[in-house]
């Protein structure tokens, strides 16, 4: 007696998430009360049917700025905190800070018309994103890729992923619905829901090695 497929149990497809922590932050959390997440649970919730096998997070640390000297012990406090999640493994880039001259958007009859400014950027985020994704997917380290980031310049990776690496790639866009970018194209596209914030949230304290992680103020 043949056994009926439509018993047979659906292999759950491995599944490696990539989450442009830049990019995630002002495009879902930023001003919000949802910062504390819990990428665990929200990769759940965003794919139920998965096997969630690992999620790669990338981010740089951020240096102290004087309208808020306390910034950079809210990112430390909660890289801890994520790292205490057994699927999470974040991966840093860096910050350049360097001078250029700008145009003033209303220069003056006389005298300059331009003006020095400093101009801080994240480094290394998405090429660490793109780098890994094809490593994984020409590895065969799982089935299906999930981006979370909005960012345009992930594209030739993405598509590269699906056609070269032969995986599933799917994209979920942090940003609002109207100002998803239309060059990044997966195999499947989520849009993220303000609602499922607010229910993926961390405990108030989490405990790491180095004893209790409290979530800060105002998150």
């Amino acid at each position: 007696m043949q056994p009926d497929p439509t018993n047979t149990p659906r292999r759950q497809s491995r599944t490696i998430v990539y989450v442009d922590g830049f990019n995630f932050y002002y495009g879902a959390v930023k001003g919000t009360p949802h910062k504390w997440l819990d990428f665990e649970a929200l990769c759940r919730r965003l794919l139920p049917n998965d096997e969630i096998i690992k999620i790669r997070y990338f981010t740089a640390r951020i240096s102290s700025q004087p309208n808020d000297p306390q910034q950079v012990n809210r990112q430390d406090t909660y890289l801890r905190a994520l790292a205490t999640l057994p699927l999470v493994e974040i991966h840093y880039g860096r910050f350049v800070t360097r001078t250029v001259r700008l145009p003033l958007a209303n220069p003056p009859k006389v005298g300059p018309r331009t003006v020095e400014v400093l101009r801080t950027e994240e480094k290394g985020s998405d090429v660490n994103l793109a780098a890994y994704l094809l490593r994984d997917a020409f590895r065969r380290q799982c089935d299906t890729a999930v981006i979370i980031s909005n960012d345009s310049d992930l594209a030739e990776a993405v598509r590269l992923a699906r056609t070269d690496g032969g995986i599933k790639v799917g994209v979920v866009n942090p940003h609002p619905a109207r100002h998803r970018s239309a060059r990044l194209q997966g195999t499947f596209f989520k849009q993220l829901r303000r609602g499922v914030l607010a229910q993926t949230q961390l405990p108030p304290v989490v405990y790491d090695g180095q004893g209790a992680v409290h979530k800060p103020s105002g998150w």
